[in-house]
């Protein structure tokens, strides 16, 4: 793979360190991973990252509430927390960018000198609505009655201050121009005419420092402030990969191989920050924007929006105790259309684990197994071809491919399960244990088998981004890493070429799939 080729680029937002990873945050960060790996799968150079925020008001509340420095709070959290949670869910982000850490303060730093330097910030008094739970300088049409913020239900602090000021406002023009020419780059189509419709308001110039707390990055050329957090923690997506570093050096190069990203994911209680406020940054600074921000909706449990304040948090680990990791990563993606707000009940994830999962693809798995092993001698049978399924497998291969990069991975994971409905629907019209009565048809019940086996090894690579663990598994089984090289290695354009599990190759009866959740209490 050729060093100098585009890098497929995907961030997820950095979550603040003051609260646990909970199923909210691993949502979007399970969707970014799904996506990188099929990526990966498709021979892309892929890039991904995630990581913490670690300034403001936010975080230096809860540290004090604990009576810790905040770094400390922050070092507890990423190391004891966030890493963790991230590695237990099967996370392959190539990068972790925390905001406390010097490469991404000094090129803070180096930016926004730039942007003033330019004339793109002046100084101004700001007065207004501040919500510390949005870390937001609010609008008074975005709160509730009462100056209640809509995100946290509480009343916003009024802020006085002298601060350093964005010429948002100035950039307006020229982001409704972009949204208008493309507009792929703000998805779901929701999630852009809600931006556009904000630009056509009354857009404001940002309030980007902060002198009433010094947790923050100091102002470069006013060390009184601190750059507010939020004009900090967008700007992560290009420090982490060098931004305004020597062209020649090695965070140069990086800039120059990554940037722009690819796939901003966000959820859309934070759509304004990444839709607004940061391409009018990347405009500012002469930088080319992000080829899409994505927003997808909210996890809903028992109708309501997470949140700590009520107290309906649910952190990975009680899900992927009970079902697995793998099922958690499959649930999320495949029973709520991205880009929706969605509703996790236990009994919806328990009835999908055991129809699809235990039943229409690990029972398809473990039968074709025991099958080779009975007669077959557990070695694959020579190759077979069966056109119903050939051409079958071709159409889910196009349309999952279509779909899933499309962030549509519903549809994509639907595709899927579907193949392997039609491959049960194979092996119950071909009845094998039928077939294998006769000695004289051999030939026939080997041929079922084959194309059963071969069936699965395309399952295998078509679900491996969403479910590496138990494909792995499931890889060894077949006995296909001998002559097919590893899973990972698999290319999503070559996996409707039939015929690839090679003739002898050993099949081995591993551990079940997906065990009954009975038995998993």
């Amino acid at each position: 793979m050729s060093t100098s080729q585009k890098s497929f680029y995907l961030t997820t937002p950095i979550y603040y360190v003051n609260d646990s990873p909970h199923i909210g945050t691993a949502y979007t960060t399970v969707a970014g991973d799904v996506l990188t790996r099929w990526h990966r799968q498709k021979g892309e150079s892929v890039w991904f990252l995630t990581g913490t925020d670690e300034h403001g008001q936010k975080v230096l509340s809860a540290a004090e509430a604990h009576g810790v420095a905040p770094q400390d709070w922050c070092d507890r959290l990423v190391e004891d927390s966030w890493k963790p949670v991230w590695k237990s869910l099967n996370i392959a982000n190539d990068d972790f960018i925390r905001t406390t850490e010097p490469r991404h303060m000094e090129r803070v730093q180096r930016f926004l000198s730039r942007l003033k330097d330019q004339g793109h910030i002046y100084s101004g008094k700001y007065e207004g609505p501040y919500c510390i739970g949005c870390e937001e300088f609010k609008l008074p049409g975005d709160l509730l009655e009462g100056d209640l913020c809509p995100i946290h239900s509480k009343p916003c602090e009024i802020v006085s201050e002298e601060n350093w000021f964005f010429k948002l406002s100035a950039f307006v023009p020229a982001l409704l121009e972009h949204y208008k020419n493309n507009p792929q780059a703000c998805e779901p189509a929701s999630a852009r005419n809600e931006v556009i419709s904000f630009l056509e308001g009354d857009v404001q110039d940002l309030s980007i420092s902060r002198s009433t707390f010094d947790w923050g990055i100091p102002v470069p050329w006013d060390t009184k402030q601190v750059i507010y957090v939020w004009f900090d923690a967008l700007l992560n997506y290009a420090t982490a990969v060098g931004l305004d570093d020597e062209a020649g050096s090695v965070g140069g190069k990086k800039f120059a191989q990554t940037w722009p990203a690819d796939v901003h994911l966000v959820g859309k209680d934070i759509l304004r920050f990444h839709a607004v406020i940061w391409p009018a940054m990347l405009m500012a600074g002469g930088l080319p924007l992000a080829k899409k921000v994505f927003a997808h909706g909210w996890l809903m449990v028992g109708g309501e929006k997470m949140s700590k304040s009520k107290a309906n948090k649910i952190a990975p680990a009680e899900i992927t105790d009970h079902f697995g990791v793998d099922a958690f990563r499959y649930y999320f993606l495949r029973a709520i259309p991205f880009g929706q707000d969605g509703s996790f009940s236990w009994e919806d994830m328990a009835a999908r684990y055991t129809s699809e999962l235990a039943n229409d693809f690990g029972n398809l798995a473990s039968r074709l197994i025991a099958m080779i092993e009975k007669y077959c001698d557990g070695a694959i049978p020579e190759v077979a071809h069966d056109s119903t399924l050939e051409s079958a497998l071709s159409e889910t291969v196009s349309k999952a491919d279509a779909a899933m990069c499309a962030l549509d991975f519903q549809g994509g994971i639907t595709s899927i399960m579907e193949f392997c409905k039609r491959v049960n629907g194979y092996v119950t019209e071909k009845e094998p244990w039928v077939v294998a009565k006769d000695e004289s048809r051999k030939g026939e019940l080997d041929a079922i088998l084959y194309n059963t086996a071969e069936s699965i090894r395309a399952l295998a690579i078509l679900l491996h981004p969403v479910m590496p663990e138990t494909t792995e598994i499931l890889w060894e089984s077949l006995g296909a890493s001998s002559g097919c090289g590893s899973l990972a290695e698999q290319k999503i354009s070559d996996v409707a070429t039939w015929g690839q599990l090679k003739q002898g190759s050993k099949v081995t009866k591993g551990a079940v799939l997906f065990p009954r959740l009975e038995e998993k209490l």
